[in-house]
């Protein structure tokens, strides 16, 4: 796909990405062989890359959604999470993995991991198509990560810059005079 300015560069091809979710959805089904799991998937980011691992992903499947924010319309985060969605079905005693698209500071990722931890699922585990650890404001890691990316502003594949660009099918790097960084 041809990029307008707006894009500064490819960062992760969509060969690579789709290569990288089978490699994640095999690690998956081979950790939880013989037991059912439920994917979690934070909205609205994370939906492209957990429509992918899903299909990855052998074995019993459930799958489920939940939104929590802490940007709002900007590119900083207010470090004020909200519940926008919760999920569907009690998670106690299941195995749960929740699918994002970015862990970037970690303050949204730790709050929903603690709010999820005190519903007593068997175990919760954190899958993330991106990891940028040179943001974290919290202490914070993911337990399957796709790829390890420095401090760029990125869209494409989910991920968006004012609820645009999610449709690119590569992870892109934003032009910074886009977003004034």
């Amino acid at each position: 796909m041809e990029y307008g300015k707006e894009i500064k560069k490819v960062l992760v091809c969509k060969e690579r990405i789709a290569e990288r979710v089978r490699e994640l959805g095999e690690q998956i089904s081979r950790d939880y062989e013989g037991e059912s799991i439920t994917l979690v998937c934070t909205l609205r980011g994370g939906c492209v890359f957990f429509a992918d691992l899903i299909r990855a992903v052998r074995g019993d499947v459930e799958i489920d959604f939940i939104a929590v924010s802490s940007y709002g319309a900007g590119t900083k985060t207010s470090g004020e999470v909200k519940m926008v969605k919760d999920l569907s079905e009690p998670i106690k005693g299941k195995n749960i993995i929740v699918v994002e698209d970015i862990i970037d500071t970690g303050v949204t990722l730790s709050y929903l991991k603690k709010l999820l931890e005190a519903r007593e699922p068997k175990s919760l585990k954190i899958c993330s198509l991106l990891d940028k650890p040179s943001r974290r404001k919290v202490e914070f890691e993911g337990d399957y990560i796709g790829f390890e990316i420095e401090n760029e502003y990125v869209v494409g594949y989910g991920l968006d810059f004012n609820q645009k660009m999610r449709h690119y099918p590569d992870v892109c790097v934003l032009a910074p005079e886009v977003y004034g960084g």
